[in-house]
């Protein structure tokens, strides 16, 4: 009888365990996410770690130029606030597979959900309208909010939606053949998705921001390099990414208090006063000092050695 009540008692309790791996599998599904830490299994993107501490996402549709579908919005934000807190990641590498970068927003994915059939009047139709935008907005927002660095390799067309998500990311690359466009005024709608609030803080040039967001003109990738949208271009698109990969190696070798600090901080800065800023810093260092990133760097200078971090 002992031994009946044991064994029915182990059931119970492997059943128990079998239930609550299957919910985590399933809650894990709902969010995007995969078992590996950060790396989730997405519709449109493809999502890599090719390097050590390094995560490379790619935008996945390639016989849609990437064009950004209603999936994609949403797995853009899953994926980057999955990626905020992945101890496993100190840098990220942002492309787009096959031909070009991203046509931008994918229109005939949205119509449905920008043209309901529905009756609706005015001013419920702009809610409804307003809370889809800012859903989108969010997904970006979710780039620059994630503390790794982040690291667009650009290549061929970068279109409307393309902008905006640059926009959002730490430092831009792109190849030769490179050409971007912010497109929204040809479909009788503004760039609503952050070009138009970053940047102008980018390149520092309220004039040329203006001319480029009111004639949709295309401008190609050395006009790029020489306004500063792009820090660097590249012979090709295997060039570009293999340029930004070994850059995201380099910057997960370093302290991530220190480099995760310091993208919190340039961020702050471009958006409150010198004085403020540069409060929020001493705040900040007042603790990464105290870090053994600190000590591992300076004993690492002294004995001319590469010093080795531990995840944050």
């Amino acid at each position: 009888m002992l031994l009946r009540r044991a064994f029915t008692r182990k059931a119970a309790i492997s059943v128990g365990l079998q239930e609550l791996q299957l919910r985590k599998l399933s809650l894990s599904s709902k969010m995007g996410l995969s078992d590996a830490a950060g790396v989730g299994s997405y519709e449109t993107l493809s999502v890599s770690r090719p390097r050590e501490n390094v995560v490379h996402v790619e935008m996945n549709r390639p016989e849609k130029m990437n064009a950004m579908n209603v999936a994609f919005w949403r797995e853009m934000n899953q994926c980057f606030t999955s990626l905020a807190n992945d101890k496993d990641c100190r840098a990220v590498v942002l492309t787009g597979a096959g031909k070009h970068f991203t046509a931008g927003l994918d229109l005939i994915d949205f119509q449905s959900l920008l043209f309901s059939n529905e009756i609706e009047d005015t001013g419920r139709k702009g809610f409804r309208i307003r809370k889809l935008i800012s859903d989108m907005q969010e997904s970006f927002n979710a780039v620059e909010k994630c503390p790794k660095p982040v690291i667009a390799a650009v290549h061929s067309a970068c279109i409307g939606g393309g902008l905006d998500l640059i926009s959002a990311c730490d430092i831009r690359l792109c190849s030769k053949d490179a050409w971007f466009q912010i497109k929204e005024v040809d479909i009788g709608v503004l760039a609503d998705v952050g070009t138009l609030q970053r940047l102008p803080k980018i390149v520092g040039n309220d004039s040329l921001v203006r001319e480029l967001a009111y004639t949709a003109r295309v401008f190609h990738s050395d006009e790029a390099r020489g306004f500063g949208l792009v820090s660097r271009v590249l012979a090709d698109r295997q060039t570009c990414v293999d340029a930004a990969l070994q850059m995201a190696a380099d910057i997960a070798s370093k302290s991530p208090v220190a480099v995760q600090g310091t993208k919190v901080n340039i961020v702050f800065s471009r958006d409150h006063t010198v004085a403020e800023s540069l409060d929020y810093a001493s705040v900040w260092n007042s603790f990464a000092i105290q870090s053994e990133d600190t000590l591992k760097a300076g004993q690492a200078f002294l004995t001319k050695t590469k010093p080795t971090f531990s995840k944050l």
